[in-house]
């Protein structure tokens, strides 16, 4: 079954690039659970993701039909086998708003492939093909160093930890580096029809599906997960597709002591890769992702070259490792 009708709805709530100050909303409150710190569970070195995002940056930018976009995809696929990960590297031709047709490349594994009971982590890999937020070099590339690498270098690290300790979660795990996230048209038509040209990776991927393919429950998103000063509110489409998940997780945060990271501001919807799983795939999905509602918008950096390794921080990368360990040995 496919949400047409809800899709259409978040697509009017999708977030433009206003900058314009406003109201903020709180879900009602509800009764606090209180989650008690695990005894055993493996320890997320904030320091080891912070490289995994460096090697993704020395590759320079990860471009759709050029060879630092090739040759990083063999990277994370070597990565994904080297932390114990069955993968498979999902090759398509797809077409970007303008036309052009790029060569794209998911990357997906799976970890403990014999348990029935999944989850799936993803992010998208690839960075974005021109600065359009920056006022120099605007037909250029920029890094990603957020935008893209974070999300992967979490990701990373998660799996890193989980293969180094004795004791595994007793779930299984699928993840996959989307493709093709960040081609979608330039901020001045970020607006209603423009949507459908972001996340072109997912949306292959989500409409392709294996027949024999064991869904897994429910998916989380990691996107922009390293920036210093990050926020991540409850956003809308995450709200309407897998509440009780993004309840469990905030509230996980919140009682590991990042309240002030995992905030409980509701804000609208936001096109990002988890619309596709969530509609297409019927993986229902939540989207960690750093937006500023009193801005109405992502970090200064967004798009722009300033997306570099200078505005990642540790503390953040750790703070967003250590929920999502604690919640995947919870499961």
């Amino acid at each position: 079954m496919r949400f047409i009708g809800l899709l259409l709805l978040i697509s009017l709530l999708t977030f433009s690039c206003d900058t314009k100050e406003r109201k903020r909303v709180e879900f009602p409150s509800k009764p606090k659970k209180v989650f008690a710190p695990l005894d055993s569970v493996p320890t997320f070195q904030a320091d080891t993701a912070y490289v995994f995002i460096e090697k993704q940056l020395a590759f320079g930018p990860r471009v759709p039909n050029t060879p630092e976009h090739k040759n990083c995809a063999a990277y994370l696929d070597s990565e994904l086998k080297r932390l114990g990960l069955e993968t498979e590297m999902q090759s398509a031709k797809v077409t970007a708003f303008n036309g052009d047709a790029l060569d794209i490349r998911n990357i997906q594994g799976r970890l403990n492939p014999e348990i029935k009971d999944r989850i799936l982590l993803f992010a998208h890999w690839d960075s974005r093909p021109f600065a359009d937020r920056d006022s120099e070099k605007k037909n250029k590339p920029i890094l990603g160093a957020n935008d893209g690498a974070s999300g992967v270098a979490v990701i990373l690290e998660l799996l890193r930890s989980i293969q180094d300790y004795p004791k595994k979660p007793t779930i299984g795990i699928d993840v996959v580096f989307f493709d093709a996230e960040d081609y979608g048209k330039p901020s001045s038509s970020m607006t209603g029809e423009g949507n459908d040209s972001w996340c072109l990776g997912s949306q292959y991927w989500s409409e392709n599906l294996p027949v024999d393919y064991l869904k897994p429950k429910y998916g989380i998103l990691l996107d922009m997960v390293g920036a210093e000063n990050a926020v991540f509110p409850k956003e809308y489409a995450s709200r309407q597709f897998a509440p009780e998940l993004q309840d469990k997780i905030w509230g996980l945060a919140n009682d590991l002591g990042y309240g002030k990271l995992f905030i409980s501001e509701a804000v609208g919807g936001i096109t990002d890769d988890h619309i596709y799983v969530s509609q297409l795939a019927e993986i229902p999905s939540v989207d960690i992702i750093h937006y500023e509602p009193w801005r109405r918008d992502f970090g200064t950096f967004h798009h722009t070259h300033e997306d570099n390794l200078d505005v990642i921080s540790k503390p953040t990368l750790g703070a967003v490792g250590e929920v999502l360990i604690e919640f995947l040995y919870r499961e």
